[in-house]
């Protein structure tokens, strides 16, 4: 299942909805739907157990954004202009997610939902009372609007909703869903996730007396019916949230707890280091920490000291994930499997892990790594059942050899690695000729560039170069602005540059964005390799009409051991939990949900007492 997040309390919309069979004739409309069972909350429950229901209100929170923003409007984000990272909390969607629970949802602006037995359409009701920050109720022509936008403008929800035929009005407050056959398990559930939109202000016109085009970027502040509204912004630099007095959802069972901050403000920087420096300067609140090194040697200021500002970790057991240098498959280089294997084999990551990690990280290897899903030894059961179907597709050593990473760290093994990588670059096709490694047909050099644009990731980038130099590949490294990176990757203008892919505890129809021979060549989708294969095709069709939970694990084990086989990557590393810094003026609840890791600033409230003693109170 997919992640549509605008912002970092939109964070709570990765978690994914299911629901339980039921025959036609016992179709029933449900407050709360799971893959896994019933709900846990019943239909009258007053809030979710992990919310402190009395949390105060008042305070602002200041987060930190990087790079810059010229866009409100959701519906061409990923194809058009940099969106502005708290959007999200303006919108709403359907359903909205438990997290206590795995691939649970409950209902938001739906109030019920129902589908048949065999999945070929789904239902929603909406709410009674919810409406615009204008005051207007929210109608079924609002989703199916938003539903046709979405899909048509973005390339995420055209895969991801791909077999989704049409959305029409079938009640006075109900929505129906048809889909193109009968059998995707997923799809009555997914549904529920995108952001529904206001059709009668995006038809409408703009404070200048234009008309508004919902295919275009713009500044003008948005309308929804979430529980903050757009107060301020400095294009490009500060955008700022208040919260909404009369918020229409404030005592729906699901925000009890919840939208505690008066004030939700977004700083943004270009610089990592800068951002840094900010946090010890007092310039925003709550830091997500993603670098070990920072982690161990940057907190060492008087803040941490004397406890104005709190260390703390969070385990991250909702998702899994693979982090990895990316290759691009389109360019002809990096077409044969041998030399991708090769640029792993060059890769000394337990060097790096010791020298520049600090020893904290593990290395990835799964595209679901840290879940259920994640292949390990030899295929067995349902699992070689399912790959003895592409038998014909995928290689004969996938049924015998279990993928691994090269092991580096200590000069034998390195010399041994490069020895291996030369080797196999040789049979591949490209010899060293003038000390230069050379297509032998094309006389092409082997030359890479390595794109980001983090500059905190240049040093890994450059603790790489060297070994692959050694193999007489020429090496640029290049660290461009976050603005100019998105339209590199838009434009699939790249040689080796690194992503990350999230994945749900359930997943579905997003594999086909991510991984799908469909999405290979749509710009602005999430299939950075470019991926074409066959196999890969109809193993993401496996997951998707998967029958029961055992039948999704095998299949997604048997796709995780496909993608591994061709090393369309080079893995990176993973820590298993979320390091955070923030300044002493926030209190959370005494039980933590289990799956959303810091959940910050989701169920957290401001606490005048603590923000006393910073000498600094917001």
């Amino acid at each position: 299942m997919g992640r549509f997040a605008f912002s970092v309390l939109g964070v709570v919309l990765a978690l994914i909805c299911g629901m339980p069979r039921a025959s036609a004739e016992e179709a029933q409309w449900r407050h709360g739907v799971s893959l896994m069972g019933e709900p846990k909350y019943p239909k009258e429950f007053k809030h979710f157990e992990y919310v402190n229901p009395n949390a105060p209100k008042g305070g602002t929170v200041r987060l930190a954004a990087a790079g810059s923003f010229d866009n409100f409007n959701p519906v061409v984000a990923g194809v058009k202009g940099q969106l502005e990272a708290g959007v999200g909390l303006v919108y709403e969607t359907l359903l909205s997610p438990a997290l206590d629970e795995v691939s649970t949802a409950y209902g938001l602006l739906a109030e019920a939902v129902r589908y048949p037995a065999d999945y070929a359409s789904v239902t929603y009701r909406l709410r009674e009372g919810a409406r615009w920050q204008d005051g207007k109720p929210v109608m079924p022509e609002d989703v199916v609007f938003s539903f046709d936008a979405l899909k048509a403008n973005s390339p995420q929800y055209a895969f991801y909703f791909a077999h989704v035929t049409k959305a029409e009005k079938t009640g006075e407050r109900d929505v129906t869903f048809t889909f193109d056959a009968p059998g995707n398990r997923e799809l009555p559930q997914i549904v529920g996730q995108f952001i529904i939109l206001p059709k009668h202000w995006w038809e409408g016109k703009g404070a200048d007396g234009k008309a508004r085009d919902i295919t275009q970027t713009t500044l003008e502040p948005p309308m929804g019916s979430g529980a903050y509204r757009l107060k301020s912004f400095t294009a490009g630099r500060t955008a700022s949230y208040e919260r909404v007095k009369d918020y229409w959802g404030a005592a729906v069972p699901l925000n009890v707890g919840t939208n505690n901050f008066d004030e939700v403000r977004y700083e943004y920087f270009r610089d990592t280091t800068v951002q840094l420096e900010a946090l010890k300067g007092d310039q925003y609140d709550f830091r997500l920490e993603n670098s070990a090194k920072n982690w161990a040697t940057a907190y060492d200021f008087p803040a941490v000291k004397d406890g104005r500002i709190v260390r703390e970790e969070f385990a991250e057991r909702a998702s899994g994930r693979m982090q990895a240098f990316v290759f691009n498959l389109r360019r002809e280089k990096f077409q044969d499997q041998r030399v991708r294997r090769a640029f792993n084999l060059a890769f000394d990551f337990e060097e790096m892990n010791k020298t520049v990690f600090y020893g904290a990280y593990k290395r990835i290897k799964s595209y679901y790594q840290g879940t259920e899903l994640a292949s390990d030894g030899v295929p067995e059961g349902l699992e070689k059942d399912i790959l003895e179907s592409v038998k014909a597709l995928v290689p004969a050593s996938l049924f015998t050899t279990p993928f691994t990473n090269p092991v580096n760290g200590t000069p034998q093994l390195v010399r041994d690695n490069l020895r291996e990588a030369d080797k196999i670059l040789k049979e591949a096709g490209w010899e060293i000729r003038d000390g230069k490694r050379t297509n032998a047909k094309s006389g092409e050099a082997m030359v890479v560039e390595l794109l980001a644009y983090d500059s905190t990731f240049e040093r890994i980038l450059l603790f790489w170069k060297p070994s692959l130099e050694r193999l007489g590949i020429g090496v640029t490294v290049r660290v461009v602005d976050a603005a100019q990176y998105e339209n590199r990757m838009r434009e699939f203008d790249y040689d080796i540059t690194t992503d990350l892919w999230g994945q749900s505890l359930s997943p579905g129809n997003e594999q086909r964005e991510y991984f799908g021979s469909a999405a290979a060549d749509v710009k602005g989708s999430r299939n950075t390799m470019g991926i074409k294969d066959k196999a890969v095709d109809a193993l993401i069709d496996r997951i998707i009409f998967a029958k029961d939970r055992a039948e999704l694990i095998a299949a997604t084990k048997a796709l995780d051991r496909v993608l591994l086989a061709y090393e369309f990557v080079v893995p990176q590393w993973t820590y298993g939990f979320s390091r955070t810094a923030r300044w002493d003026r926030f209190s959370h609840p005494e039980t933590m949900p289990t799956y959303g890791a810091s959940a910050f600033p989701v169920i957290w409230w401001y606490d005048e007492a603590k923000a006393l003693k910073t000498a600094a109170s917001k």
